[in-house]
């Protein structure tokens, strides 16, 4: 019996992981899974002078090679990838995970934020030009099947945009289950139109020594270095195999990667490589061409549905990552919709989401081909590469104890590929890669003025309190009337009164029979155990202090954490509960520590802060609402 169970345990731990595999190649992989519909053809443009003999084909090959191994296998897969916030992967998470090292405020502690927010922000940047670029070079196939339907890639590929930013609202749950077997289908066509093609030209194999690489940068020099702006585009997405980690673990990632992915992309470029240079004139369209006249019309289809998966998984990372920064403190409260009632990471945020459709659009119709968005593409990916290795210094001097000189060579290393990636995309920062730098910037502007402008609030509010246990020793000569019932006062600050307290005790002079000072706190980590959730001290006169724990990526819900306070004695009757908030109106000076036009701009942002009472779902008939002005 008990070798039964064991084998059954073995049995359906194989499924799981083999279901996780299948899945992380649905979501993790879309983006640089797509990346061959465009890549060569942008490298062999007429942009960067490469010519289509042997030679110089032999050297693009192997730059793109040993890219994929050393930025992709090497520092992702195997090294960053080990940097993990109690399984949860991301830029976000490894800010975090740097940042314990600084546990006091400071100069080092601001800087790995700043950095970190960096990061944060250019994926934004990232995440507007995936579905325009996949989308409208998946869609650019109708023109080589039948050249007179050019003129409709552009009205075609806002359609199939408009119809993936619309369906958001009903959740990813239902057409989840398809991302993985589409992929699957997708990786085996790279595979076996890149290996129809290599036979033509068999010689292309030899591009897998480094020799070639080599010969390349020496033969090209600056131009060769500028090439590396139109070859990085194989290596889009990769960030995504961090970020994604946490809802699959680090084994199926990379058990997918190795086994599958990586070998149908190598496959597919050196089959592109080869078929390029047995008929040059495949340029126009070197990926399509690949395929026989009679599958141009499926490839498009397919490819249309491998760009939507790779959109999909990009506006879902946006989405989760937009909640951590609102849970972290750097964002606003903004209105999130659950739109799975058994998975709590599926999520839909309507301004993210028609935000990022918007820049989207912009793109699709300001630039209009996959040619001309490549010029775009590559500044905020390689930004983000940059940042992800500085943040690892930390990571793996301070938190793995490693030594100087091994963390300094292994981060030397890896910098020098990223720096070497983002100054030759750098050069087409006039060509279109202004663009996701911008809206970067923006981000990276809004997060900073929101952080700042908290800081500086509740600094404020902290000068202008009394402090608690003060409070309810004046209460004890009973001239403050009780009534039944419990108030609950949500604050930031349990050491002290919540002005929205003594507001209400200033307009009806009378105080609950039982008072609840209540703070929201989010750890820096995922997830917080439901052990550690509640921590609840009574204190005199029937107040009590609670505190509620959250990770970034929980869902806080107070009426449900009251809930579990009914095992700790606390008894709570949400019939006869209410909530008292504090709802302030800032007013920007001149006098503050923070330029004006930031001010005002944080105003703007804490104008449309979404409500707490929504964000923390609490019933909104039992909720009230108390004013206060506040000069920043």
């Amino acid at each position: 019996m008990t070798d039964t169970s064991a084998h059954d345990a073995q049995v359906a731990g194989k499924q799981t992981f083999l279901a996780l595999t299948l899945a992380a190649l649905g979501v993790v992989y879309g983006d640089i899974g797509t990346s061959p519909l465009y890549t060569m053809q942008v490298i062999f443009s007429a942009t960067y002078h490469i010519a289509l003999t042997r030679a110089d084909m032999l050297g693009v090959l192997s730059v793109l090679f040993w890219t994929l191994m050393l930025v992709v296998s090497f520092k992702y897969v195997l090294f960053i990838m080990r940097a993990d916030n109690e399984g949860e992967g991301g830029i976000m998470a490894l800010m975090a995970i740097a940042m314990r090292k600084f546990s006091a405020k400071g100069r080092a502690l601001w800087l790995v934020m700043v950095t970190g927010l960096l990061g944060v922000s250019l994926f934004y940047g990232d995440g507007v030009i995936t579905p325009a670029i996949s989308v409208l070079s998946a869609v650019e196939g109708l023109e080589i099947a039948t050249p007179e339907l050019k003129r409709f890639v552009v009205p075609v590929t806002l359609a199939v945009l408009l119809a993936l930013f619309s369906i958001q609202r009903k959740g990813t749950a239902r057409v989840g289950g398809l991302f993985g077997p589409v992929m699957v289908v997708w990786f085996a066509a790279l595979a076996i139109l890149g290996f129809l093609n290599i036979l033509h030209a068999p010689q292309v194999l030899f591009a897998l020594n480094p020799f070639y690489a080599a010969q390349f940068f020496a033969r090209f020099k600056v131009q060769g270095f500028l090439a590396l702006g139109a070859i990085i585009l194989a290596v889009t997405g990769a960030e995504a195999l961090y970020a994604d980690m946490g809802h699959f673990g680090r084994r199926p990632i990379r058990t997918a990667w190795f086994w599958y992915v990586m070998p149908a992309l190598v496959i597919n470029y050196f089959g592109q490589g080869a078929l390029l240079l047995h008929d040059p004139a495949a340029l126009k369209n070197p990926f399509y061409l690949l395929a026989p006249d009679w599958a141009l019309y499926p490839m498009v289809v397919l490819a249309t549905l491998a760009t939507v998966i790779a959109s999909q998984a990009v506006i879902s990372g946006a989405f989760s990552l937009t909640r951590q920064a609102v849970q972290l403190g750097y964002a606003p409260r903004l209105r999130i919709v659950h739109t799975s009632t058994h998975e709590i990471g599926q999520i839909y945020m309507p301004w993210v989401n028609w935000t990022l459709f918007l820049a989207v659009a912009v793109l699709v119709i300001g630039f209009r081909s996959s040619d001309a968005l490549a010029n775009a593409y590559g500044m905020a990916v390689t930004g983000t590469m940059v940042v992800t290795t500085l943040l690892a210094v930390i990571v793996v001097r301070h938190l793995w104890g490693w030594s100087w000189l091994r963390s300094g060579a292994v981060i030397a290393f890896f910098l020098t590929i990223d720096v070497a990636y983002f100054s030759a995309n750098a050069i087409k920062f006039f060509q279109g890669g202004w663009f996701p730098v911008a809206i970067g910037l923006g981000v990276f502007i809004l997060m900073t003025t929101w952080h700042r402008g908290r800081e500086l609030l509740f600094e404020r509010l902290r000068a202008d309190t009394i402090p608690l246990e003060a409070f309810i020793a004046s209460l004890t000569d009973g001239s403050v009337p009780r009534v039944p019932g419990t108030a609950i006062f949500l604050t930031t600050n349990l050491q002290s009164v919540p002005h929205s307290l003594l507001h209400n005790l200033a307009h009806n002079k009378i105080l609950h029979e039982r008072v609840v000072i209540l703070t929201v706190r989010t750890r820096d980590v995922p997830s917080v155990p439901e052990a550690e959730r509640i921590e609840a001290e009574s204190l005199p006169l029937n107040f009590y202090r609670v505190t509620l724990r959250y990770g970034f990526k929980d869902s806080p819900n107070i009426p449900q954490a009251l809930e579990e306070c009914q095992q700790r004695g606390m008894e709570f009757d949400l019939r006869q509960t209410s909530f008292f908030l504090t709802r302030e109106t800032l007013v920007p000076t001149v006098a503050a520590r923070m330029a004006f036009w930031r001010e005002k701009l944080f105003v703007m942002l804490a104008r449309n802060n979404a409500s707490a009472t929504a964000f923390f779902g609490i019933p909104t008939n039992r909720v009230v609402e108390l004013g206060t002005q506040i000069e920043l």
